[in-house]
């Protein structure tokens, strides 16, 4: 029994140009790379509040709870209840909550709000004339010839 090639393989799963290219366009669209980085900084900024939580928060709930090694636990019978953590936990959670709301969310609906009301101007599209400038610019530079001073008027194309 042989094992079929990566082309075989491909072929059956259907792995065609228009499928790789689909999935190409859907990766390198804004939103999708905007999407990965808020994932990285976001696991980084909880890596930091969880450190900030069992560093100082948990030692702190223990200290205030009568500290020792029962400090924000509770034994009833054989069970364990550790609500010290729990609580750091909720801390850690109100913490981030907190930063991404006002470094991210409400920055964002300010900025949605200004856009609705006209106050924040949109980006600017060319007009027709620089447009038209330009393509004149660029054919003029694939011909060797030298760019024409903005206020040369009419152009005259080239002798032959």
């Amino acid at each position: 029994m042989t094992r079929p090639t990566v082309a075989e393989a491909g072929d059956r799963v259907g792995l065609d140009g228009a499928m790789l290219s689909g999935f190409k366009n859907f990766v390198l669209r804004g939103n999708v790379v905007d999407l990965a980085v808020a994932v990285v900084i976001g696991a980084a900024f909880t890596t930091v509040v969880n450190s900030f939580v069992d560093s100082f928060l948990t030692p702190l709930i223990a200290l205030i709870s009568g500290g020792g090694t029962l400090g924000g636990e509770w034994y009833i019978g054989k069970q364990h209840f550790t609500w010290g953590a729990f609580l750091s936990a909720v801390i850690g959670f109100l913490i981030t909550a907190t930063v991404v709301y006002f470094l991210v969310v409400l920055p964002m609906h300010r900025l949605l709000d200004r856009l609705a009301t006209g106050k924040e101007p949109g980006p600017v599209a060319p007009t027709d004339v620089e447009l038209l400038v330009e393509i004149r610019d660029l054919l003029r530079a694939q011909q060797g010839l030298a760019p024409s001073a903005p206020d040369s008027g009419r152009h005259t194309p080239p002798a032959r």
